[in-house]
């Protein structure tokens, strides 16, 4: 189980918070997912890939700018 942080500049709001929770839960590797909307960072634990948190967050509409 990894915990990786992903940096997304464009996170405002808390339906920006909702919106990309909502789609990185649904993976089957995600244990949980936070999302900070003043740090403007998604917190993501599990096992999924770092591909696959990109896609579910450029799905919600935002794009990650870079992982830690």
């Amino acid at each position: 189980m990894t915990t990786l942080t992903y940096s997304v500049p464009g996170i405002s709001c808390g339906h920006c918070k909702s919106a990309i929770e909502g789609e990185v839960i649904q993976l089957d590797s995600v244990e949980s997912v936070t999302v900070d909307v003043d740090a403007k960072t998604v917190v993501v634990i599990g096992n999924a890939t770092e591909a696959e948190v990109r896609a579910a967050v450029d799905e919600a509409g935002y794009e990650v700018a870079s992982v830690s």
